[in-house]
């Protein structure tokens, strides 16, 4: 079953989808295959509208151009390295300012999305909020340490969605707001840290997947975190 007939309940509908940080690049591969299904808003720095994760009335603006009755939603952005920061190996290496910027990007910036985008979704049918963490913000799952900036920046991230879930559910039953790992992709943000014998992605083999996780999510499971296979991690 299509994104094309499940977003819009039992007559299909055509997709009205925005997806955020869509000039990166999974971002840009995630717009390019919902392209074919319906209306895509590509919004990043450098579009029209144009939007800064640091920049709230850059967000609102961005979201007051778009409207309400979106199906899909997705954040595709993210921060893990820059020419100024890489990630932390240990304890002495942390940084206030890599901190600071890491929950900037990737825990606030997508926590006002959420604040500016949610009250957009469609109400009375399916409609969906995704943004895109990752395994290595699990707390429980972490058996190897360092990251320590990028790792708490996506545990945050994974705490504000759900929270933001809970309370998408008590006015629209059938919203979905999850967060996704996109695994391994070969993209400038995660390529230079693969190592041999990890599934590397292409970012449009890892969009294929993504949007296949999308397709098959039900309301039960708001709030919840899932790899690009669709398995659940545990927060």
């Amino acid at each position: 079953m299509g994104l094309s007939s499940v977003f819009g309940g039992a007559e299909a509908v055509a997709l009205k989808a925005v997806v955020i940080g869509a000039t990166g690049g999974i971002g840009a591969a995630l717009a390019g295959i919902l392209a074919a299904r319906g209306e895509v808003t590509r919004i990043g720095r450098a579009t029209t509208p144009g939007l800064d994760l640091l920049d709230e009335a850059s967000i609102a603006a961005a979201a007051g151009a778009v409207g309400p009755g979106l199906h899909l939603v997705i954040d595709a952005t993210g921060f893990l390295h820059n020419k100024l920061f890489q990630p932390e190996k240990a304890l002495r290496q942390i940084d206030p300012a890599h901190l600071a910027y890491s929950f900037a990007v990737n825990a606030t910036g997508p926590a006002l999305l959420m604040k500016h985008f949610l009250p957009l979704l469609a109400r009375g049918e399916r409609a969906v909020f995704a943004t895109l963490s990752a395994r290595v913000g699990s707390i429980s799952d972490n058996r190897l340490g360092g990251w320590y900036s990028y790792r708490a920046a996506k545990a945050a991230l994974n705490q504000l969605m759900r929270t933001a879930a809970v309370e998408l559910a008590r006015t629209q039953k059938q919203a979905i707001c999850v967060a996704l790992h996109p695994g391994t992709v070969d993209t400038g943000l995660s390529g230079p840290f693969a190592k041999t014998g990890l599934d590397v992605q292409t970012p449009e083999q890892s969009a294929a997947r993504l949007i296949g996780v999308l397709d098959a999510l039900i309301p039960s499971q708001t709030g919840l975190l899932f790899d690009h296979m669709g398995v659940q991690i545990a927060f």
